[in-house]
């Protein structure tokens, strides 16, 4: 393993799951050791199991390994869990409680009180929460989440305006890519030539995840944030890259180039660790009138910048602005990756 350390995937045949082994294949610190999913896939080789839906092929060692049972006995004590919220509810616990490190992409357990909800550039601190977990008192295991694939373009956005101006009020309305509902997802027929201006359970947790990414650790829980939030989610015929058009009001009267400078400058704590999948800019802002646009921007910083354009004036609130990023990557995968460095980085994966 090259002094790499050992991880495991739960759900590794699906979209998300598959991005882990892509974006793991030659990383400098992971190594993937350990798969599993359904048990029609168990005993398998990952080749024989997945129906592969990403443009670079499956390494070969991978295509080789044999699908595990989805139980703690044998597996890593480090877990990229990419499961049905349902599903995770159950076995992410199990795992945790079998004394695993438990990074996980699934909404079931993000508002839960001890459970971290992290993007390392703007709460890493949040990763604290970990030590008063039932889990890593009795066993060392713990879980560590990162948001919905809807809300972490977003909270990028506000935090380096909340941190400088403040933020009073944010209302968003996204146009989801299709990948964001895994595979088969929407049948083609439903969203051909079409907008479909519902997805379950997605504007509660975008509402309820931003204010607690944004909100204050103190000492045992999170203080959300105080500011009034509201979304709409849309699902829409593109292929990767959720894009998001935002209006919020501040609390800081501000000009345009003192917002831009706030997105263009920002740089937190992965940057300052040099963390492998953190991108040199988190936020990059487009001077473009037409920009960002997810067949040309969905990939900047290797998909783990988020993109933002046409910054101007509101006329309900206070300013608006289009925000772009890459569902799989950053809103999934790469998310978890990102957490994970961390741990290791603060000590965690010791």
């Amino acid at each position: 393993m090259n002094n790499k350390l050992a991880i495991g995937i739960l759900g590794a045949t699906g979209v998300v799951g598959q991005r882990f082994i892509q974006m793991l294949e030659n990383h400098p610190w992971f190594e993937v050791a350990w798969l599993a999913a359904s048990d029609r896939s168990e005993g398998k080789t990952y080749g024989e199991a997945v129906r592969w839906r990403l443009k670079t092929g499956i390494p070969a060692n991978i295509a080789a390994m044999k699908v595990s049972p989805a139980t703690p006995q044998g597996a890593p004590k480090i877990i990229f869990a990419a499961l049905d919220a349902a599903i995770a509810a159950e076995m992410e616990p199990r795992f945790a409680e079998a004394g695993c490190a438990v990074v996980s992409n699934s909404s079931a357990l993000r508002m839960q009180s001890d459970v971290p909800l992290v993007i390392p550039e703007v709460n890493a601190g949040h990763i604290k929460l970990i030590d008063g977990q039932a889990w890593r008192k009795k066993s060392g295991g713990y879980v560590v989440t990162n948001p919905n694939c809807s809300a972490i373009g977003l909270v990028l956005a506000l935090a380096p305006i909340q941190q400088r101006f403040g933020l009073e009020a944010v209302m968003a309305v996204t146009m989801q890519a299709v990948s964001g509902a895994g595979y088969p997802g929407v049948a083609s027929l439903d969203i051909l030539g079409n907008v479909i201006p519902y997805i379950r359970n997605e504007e509660e947790k975008m509402e309820e995840e931003t204010l607690k990414l944004l909100g204050q650790l103190n000492g045992t829980r999170v203080v959300p944030a105080a500011f009034a939030m509201s979304a709409q989610c849309n699902r829409v015929a593109v292929e990767d890259g959720h894009t998001e058009s935002v209006s919020v009001r501040l609390k800081t009267k501000c000009q345009p180039a003192d917002i831009i400078g706030a997105w263009n400058d920002y740089r937190s704590t992965p940057q300052e660790l040099n963390l492998p999948s953190a991108p040199a800019r988190p936020i990059a802002y487009m001077e473009a009138n037409d920009r960002p646009q997810p067949r040309f921007d969905v990939d900047t910083g290797a998909g783990m910048t988020t993109s933002v354009g046409r910054l101007r004036p509101c006329g309900v609130l206070e300013w608006k602005f289009t925000i772009l990023s890459h569902n799989t990557i950053r809103g999934a995968a790469g998310a978890a990756v990102l957490n994970a460095e961390l741990l290791k980085a603060k000590g965690y994966l010791d």
